[in-house]
């Protein structure tokens, strides 16, 4: 009796999620490691790519989900729409700050991927936004880009 394997979406994410790790490691392999006790700046992200990878197998040895030539496409403007401003976030970061782009980014997804009111999207957005800065600037006093407005 023949096993023919069926290509199914779990194969294609995990195999993703491996490029990307193995993508993490390549990029940040100049960055020293350190020790537990005393961790460098490349523990993290080797950890946290690692351990992606490390998922990812399991994913792509016990997949459930549906085969990949059944995946229903019709939600790729949205994906797609949805990586394209992140895209833009990420490019504005340095030079307009975390304030700017983070309530650009957060007001683009709603107002423009999901279709939220302007004003409620404003205020969230402003609102959400402020919250990170004080909780990761102030409070946990990372420093965060301060960009066009030097705040």
């Amino acid at each position: 009796m023949k096993h023919r394997f069926t290509l199914r979406a779990d194969h294609v994410a995990g195999a993703a999620f491996i490029v990307l790790g193995v993508v993490v490691f390549a990029i940040s392999g100049d960055l020293p490691f350190g020790r537990i006790s005393a961790p460098g700046a490349g523990m993290m992200p080797k950890l946290m790519a690692g351990l992606m990878m490390a998922f990812a197998a399991a994913i792509m040895l016990y997949p459930t989900g549906p085969e990949f030539g059944t995946l229903e496409w019709g939600d790729r403007t949205h994906a797609g729409l949805l990586v394209l401003i992140t895209a833009i976030a990420i490019a504005c970061y340095q030079p307009l700050g975390f304030l700017i782009t983070m309530a650009s980014l957060v007001f683009a997804l709603l107002v423009i991927v999901e279709r939220r009111g302007v004003l409620p999207a404003a205020a969230y957005s402003v609102g959400l936004t402020l919250f990170a800065y004080w909780l990761f600037g102030k409070a946990l006093k990372a420093p965060l880009e301060r960009g066009l407005f030097w705040f």
